[in-house]
């Protein structure tokens, strides 16, 4: 298996957690969630972790500091593709690939995470993006395909049609990027949408539309759908981890 670096996005605030911490250092199971996360990628073999740090980062610094994780700052909330291009500095020397996920979903799985790796390796893709079919894709962003099901564009939910909300495959934010050609579509990001932000989202169709060879791949599992916004949806997920024989550490 090829060396991977990993991005972490972890730089939010979670306001809707109504709660000055932040989101990726609120406990599930005893732990920081982000800790679940960081835990997912070793065991997937993923070699170099860069954090994006940025809401009350020396917080989060502090958490990880005895973790093998470089760190990113990200002083203005502009978006995860802005959050990405906070990384140059680190990922500027090597070739390796460049797996990014977002570090409020401690539910991602190891086996997922290496299974995306090996197609990735396999296929020697641009961009490959890990995904998900769900019953009710409320809030997340779509997989738009063309006809003969190859993959197109990812639309916000926000931003999408209503025949583009009636898709069911969803954007987990699970990616990965031959390392070039992620710095490559960085560049080329605008933020001409309704949220006026960067999205990392763009980056898989920028790469496309230059004739490049992208992908997405329903790898991942449907507990993997659930991240964390809300102290409901932290319970939701601390009930499914104990249900699936997740260790707690109170």
């Amino acid at each position: 298996m090829a060396d991977i670096a990993a991005v972490v996005l972890a730089a939010g605030k979670g306001t809707r957690m109504k709660s000055d911490l932040p989101k990726v250092l609120f406990p599930v199971l005893g732990r920081a969630m982000i800790h679940w996360v960081l835990d997912a990628l070793e065991a997937a073999g993923v070699t170099k972790t860069i954090v994006v740090v940025g809401y009350r980062e020396d917080l989060v610094r502090q958490e990880l500091a005895g973790r093998n994780a470089e760190f990113a700052v990200q002083s203005e909330q502009l978006g995860t593709g802005h959050a990405v291009q906070m990384c140059r500095p680190n990922l500027e020397c090597g070739d390796s690939p460049v797996l990014i996920v977002a570090g409020d979903s401690p539910m991602i799985q190891a086996d997922s995470i290496a299974e995306l790796i090996r197609q990735f390796t396999a296929q020697k893709w641009e961009c490959l993006m890990g995904t998900l079919i769900k019953d009710d894709p409320k809030g997340l962003g779509r997989l738009v395909r063309d006809s003969s099901g190859r993959f197109l564009r990812i639309v916000e939910h926000k931003d999408a049609s209503p025949e583009e909300l009636l898709i069911q495959e969803v954007n987990m934010s699970t990616y990965l990027f031959h390392r070039s050609s992620l710095l490559w579509a960085l560049e080329h990001l605008k933020n001409t949408n309704s949220q006026a932000e960067y999205y990392l989202t763009d980056c898989p169709a920028i790469l496309k539309h230059a004739g490049k060879n992208v992908e997405a791949l329903p790898v991942l599992k449907s507990c993997e759908s659930l991240s964390i916004n809300t102290i409901d949806e932290l319970e939701m997920v601390e009930a499914k981890m104990t249900e699936m024989g997740y260790p707690c550490k109170n």
